[in-house]
């Protein structure tokens, strides 16, 4: 006896696959084939009879339907690269239009812009070999910045177009900002959608209905479920369809929406500018997503050469950006280790980085002289936190965005994630209950006609219109409504795994950003002392972890959206076709009815979530870029700090500066040493005039063995003039200046090491060498500032 429900359990079932994925799409013929293959001797010959005598209709339908086919295959290959084009396009064009112009000409007065203006002159310089031995006493600084700006000035060149260093500075951190960095989050986001969308075979669906009973129904019922199938297969197409463009149209917003956050890279150029450390940012996603490629060529057992020698490269080029961005890749990386790794890899990647702890532990003690190194509360002395609690949380929730972008990207992060874990679960609970039933099956094949039935029912009920929102939002092509023909093998559930590394990767960026900017004491001061306990440095992790999470929480919001329409739109057709069938003793499958059923469903199931998760989306990326005053805020501190008009007249650079050392490069030329504070501007005239300063940037380092820079310091605070002389004249065989203009800017004032500069503005010290003959003054510039003038060492040369 076949259950007067059986047809609606039918449509009910068939109204399930409309979520199937692309993997499902490609065993839909498989499926059906096993489906014709169980067929009563009658349907045989009236299947073999159809094709023998030429079955104009069915040619008809192939022909019809078969461009309809070619289509999604076109589109599956150009979508993908239109849709990457489109949005890294966008994000470059804003990065282009948020770039303050005033920084073509002059340069960023800022703490270390002076240093990496300077690293670039000494490549033109000196050529690629000093990219091993950047700073001015020879010793190794990350050089990929600034080798790629070196080589913007070269090909430009070629072209007859002088680029100046500032141009090159530029033109590289806007590729950097508005490509790399755009380009890397998209392949990032892209991997999550594809393991989060990726299928497992579709269900067998016609096992369920091929019980020694359905041999009996009608050859006229069996032709009606064939059309119905088919009718179904087009709609898997449709799905496939939806679910595709889902993931492109998220993809045509990730790079709108990492250059939308003032984390990155906007905050790097304005503090500091940390150049190397936001190059190497911008790089980092290409390294994670291929680490996790990894990952996944370990799990399956192939291709783990490829994807290791592929992660090593990645590996050395952020290296080489800045050797500190593997803290950050360490910490982002802690919770896939731990959740997708074998137990002896998860052991050796925790030595590796017990043993890069350790290294980078000595690095620093033997770097840095100081007595407070026991007393880690001690540290970071002059920190003072920023934010309170609750300003630090809300700031990774909402990715530093503002206004009203800000708390729909928080909304969305967090509905998005529990969505996703409401998913993960479901589909990890519907898997545990695929593998009983195929225990079951294993241990007691054989049953009777009558029970098989039974048995085939109850599983179609699993799937029945009042469950559907609960199935599909665990993704109901994972329903098993049957024993599989085979032993099923115990599956990793992808999902749960990526959602909750996600989550744990984000909750630790969250951790180390709070102790940052809010905590203080001895633990907050070891967290974060992999940054320097710098907030900028930290703010740069929060898009890596923040906007893939969101990209898959929208997705699961579209699963669910689509799930509750699909439904809605369902049950009153189930409902009509039960009434409708209900006085046949024995049902009869109406293709006419099945396939209006599947088709109410079609857009609700197939288009509904996709177009909320694209209005969603749209929204969030376009306001973000309508409110934004905290980007607009670091760009206007940019234009600040550019500007040679100052209204303190001993800042770094002002139009009486620029003035002054234009002419002392006129008297001096470029061979001739020039000694001077750094800490007033002098030392711009490296990059600006090409000077020859002693000190060209604020810090070099005088703790270093066997450079001048200590002893001149050292000499000169004596007020010993033969030991001046006898230090100053021997560093070079051209003439040595020394250059005063006033105070130390005050914008260094935070410069930990100022003090060793104190002897060079020193006036008494300055007249004494005068009076002595160690300085003979040959310029005054006291119009320009008191005191400002040009002297020269009184060497034998």
């Amino acid at each position: 006896m076949i259950p007067e429900n059986r047809p609606l359990s039918m449509v009910a079932a068939l109204a399930t696959m409309e979520s199937m994925t692309s993997e499902q799409i490609t065993n839909t013929g498989s499926v059906m084939a096993n489906h014709g293959s169980i067929q009563t001797p009658a349907q045989t010959q009236l299947r073999q009879n159809g094709s023998s005598n030429g079955g104009p209709s069915e040619r008809k339908r192939d022909l019809r339907w078969r461009p309809a086919m070619l289509h999604p295959a076109s589109l599956r290959v150009l979508l993908p690269w239109l849709t990457s084009i489109i949005g890294i396009a966008s994000a470059l064009c804003l990065v282009i239009a948020w770039f303050p112009s005033t920084v073509w000409n002059t340069p960023i007065v800022s703490s270390d812009a002076p240093a990496h203006y300077y690293f670039i002159r000494r490549l033109l310089d000196e050529g690629l070999g000093a990219a091993l031995h950047l700073w001015p006493h020879n010793s190794f600084y990350p050089p990929l910045f600034h080798v790629c700006a070196y080589f913007v000035i070269k090909i430009a060149a070629l072209f007859g177009v002088q680029c100046s260093i500032y141009a090159a500075f530029n033109i590289t951190w806007i590729i950097a900002s508005g490509v790399i960095f755009p380009s890397g989050m998209l392949v990032l986001c892209r991997y999550f959608l594809q393991r989060w969308n990726r299928g497992n075979p579709i269900p067998r669906i016609s096992q369920a209905s091929s019980t020694p009973e359905s041999s009996s129904v009608s050859e006229s019922s069996n032709v009606s479920n064939q059309q119905v199938s088919s009718a179904v297969n087009r709609q898997y197409n449709a799905t496939f369809d939806a679910t595709f463009v889902l993931q492109n149209l998220i993809g045509l917003f990730v790079p709108v929406l990492a250059v939308s956050s003032v984390c990155h890279p906007y905050g790097l150029l304005n503090a500091g500018p940390l150049i190397a450390f936001g190059f190497a940012t911008s790089l980092l996603p290409f390294l994670i997503a291929a680490t996790l490629r990894l990952f996944d060529a370990i799990a399956a057992r192939e291709h783990i050469v490829k994807w290791l020698v592929i992660t090593a490269v990645a590996g050395v080029v952020c290296l080489v950006a800045h050797p500190r961005i593997a803290f950050t890749y360490a910490l982002i990386l802690v919770p896939f280790i731990v959740l997708r790794l074998p137990w002896k890899l998860i052991l050796g990647a925790f030595i590796a980085m017990c043993v890069g702890a350790v290294a980078f532990v000595a690095l620093m003690l033997t770097s840095f002289k100081s007595d407070r190194w026991a007393n880690p509360a001690s540290w970071f002395h002059s920190h003072q936190p920023s934010k309170n609690l609750w300003e630090s949380i809300s700031f990774c929730f909402t990715d530093g965005l503002d206004g009203f972008p800000a708390i729909l990207f928080a909304l969305l992060l967090i509905a998005g994630t529990v969505a996703a874990f409401v998913c993960a679960f479901r589909r990890a609970a519907v898997r545990s209950s695929d593998s009983l039933s195929a225990a079951v099956s294993t241990v007691a094949p054989a049953f009777s006609a009558d029970a098989d039935a039974l048995v085939s029912d109850a599983a179609v009920s699993l799937v029945s219109a009042s469950d559907l929102p609960t199935a599909s939002c665990s993704d109901a092509a994972d329903v098993s409504l049957s024993a599989p023909s085979e032993p099923s093998r115990p599956r990793r559930n992808d999902r749960l795994r990526d959602v909750i590394a996600l989550t744990a990767a984000f909750l630790l960026v969250t951790l180390v950003y709070v102790c940052t900017v809010t905590l203080v004491g001895a633990l907050p001061n070891i967290i974060s002392s992999p940054w320097y306990r710098d907030e900028n440095r930290i703010m740069t992790m929060l898009p890596l972890v923040a906007l893939p999470l969101l990209v898959i929480g929208v997705n699961a919001l579209s699963e669910c959206v689509s799930v509750c329409a699909a439904s809605a739109s369902f049950v009153p057709s189930a409902s009509s076709f039960s009434a409708k069938n209900s006085a046949s003793s024995v049902p009869s499958l109406s293709s006419a009815s099945a396939v209006s059923s599947v088709k109410n469903v079609s857009f609700a199931s197939n288009w509904i979530g996709p177009i909320a998760a694209f209005l969603v989306i749209a929204i969030l990326a376009v306001s973000a870029q309508i409110v934004c005053p905290s980007r607009t805020a670091a760009r206007d501190a940019i234009i600040a700090h550019s500007s040679l008009n100052q209204s303190n007249p001993n800042e770094q650079l002002t139009e009486q500066k620029i003035t002054v050392l234009r002419k002392v490069m006129e008297r001096t030329g470029t061979q001739a040493t020039i000694i001077s504070d750094p800490l007033n501007g002098s030392m711009y005239a490296e990059t600006l005039f090409n000077a020859s300063m002693l000190y060209p940037i604020i810090n070099a380092r005088t703790d270093v063995p066997s450079v001048p820079f200590g002893k001149v310091e050292t000499a000169f605070a004596s007020g010993d003039g033969q030991q001046v002389l006898g230090t100053v004249c021997p560093l070079t065989d051209a003439p040595e200046y020394f250059l005063t203009m006033g105070d130390q800017a005050q914008s260094l004032q935070s410069f930990p090491y100022r003090a060793q500069y104190d002897s060079f503005h020193n006036e008494e010290l300055i007249d004494a060498y005068v009076d002595g003959g160690t300085l003979v003054k040959v310029a005054d510039y006291s119009q320009y500032g008191q005191g400002w003038a040009l002297y020269r060492f009184g060497c034998a040369d």
